[in-house]
């Protein structure tokens, strides 16, 4: 039997990168999967709904289409490369609306829908190394990876008794766009992306795979006990001192 047998399961951001790998496997362990977008997706074997996280209506269209919601992956992000100083309100909005009220709106219309399907569900919300560790030139980033770890354990504190779990997985430097984007700032993008590889442990970055593999797990029956739990994901990155061995 599949991991994820049985279970209506909803994806966020599932065009590409982290989200598009997360419903594969998904799809691969059994569940019926909905992969949520503002642009298509083509996930072989699950469903696509077009949704605008940053609308609260666009979020409620989404979980009564999909109907019982099992399990909802809050994937969907936006970053803005910039210092505080360079920031504008533009950028702040963008920031927050997809990554803080994107996350909010969705959480709030699952948590709705599995209290009134009595049987709970689980939250997966995707949030980053960053949100404990900031990474620079992202300010408004950074704080939005924070507001989604503080909301995954209050979730986790007020629903805990109606049968939700929610936790959160924090990659570090996964390979998707988002982390080019970011090389992108240096004067030699190809030299900052070998020394980002050469600081992590294991000598490289992280792919989507390799979150999609705890999100089955934290969708499953197998983490039954497991909520309000942040989950980080980054090579051994932020485990070690800041000096290393070439420092001394």
């Amino acid at each position: 039997m599949a991991r994820l047998d049985g279970l209506t399961t909803i994806v966020t951001g599932a065009s590409s990168g982290i989200g598009e790998a997360i419903a594969r496997r998904f799809v691969a362990e059994g569940a019926t999967v909905f992969a949520a977008s503002r642009s298509r997706s083509h996930v072989a074997g699950a469903g696509w709904i077009e949704t605008d996280v940053a609308s609260a209506a666009s979020c409620e269209a989404l979980i009564a289409a999909a109907g019982t919601v099992d399990v909802i992956v809050n994937n969907a992000g936006v970053q803005v490369e910039k210092s505080i100083a360079d920031t504008t309100d533009a950028d702040y909005d963008l920031v927050m609306d997809v990554n803080v009220r994107g996350v909010f709106n969705c959480c709030r219309a699952a948590v709705r829908q599995m209290q009134a399907q009595e049987s709970g569900g689980a939250i997966i919300n995707i949030g980053s190394v960053a949100g404990n560790n900031a990474d620079h030139g992202m300010a408004v980033y950074n704080a939005s990876k924070g507001a989604v770890h503080a909301l995954t354990r209050a979730i986790a504190t007020d629903h805990g008794r109606d049968g939700i779990r929610c936790n959160a997985i924090s990659p570090g430097w996964i390979l998707t766009a988002l982390a080019d984007a970011a090389f992108e700032l240096a004067d030699d993008p190809a030299a900052a992306r070998a020394a980002a590889e050469r600081r992590h442990p294991g000598g490289r970055m992280g792919t989507p795979d390799d979150i999609a593999g705890l999100a089955v797990y934290l969708a499953s029956a197998e983490s039954g006990f497991v909520s309000g739990s942040c989950f980080t994901i980054d090579g051994g990155l932020t485990a070690q001192s800041p000096i290393s061995p070439d420092d001394v």
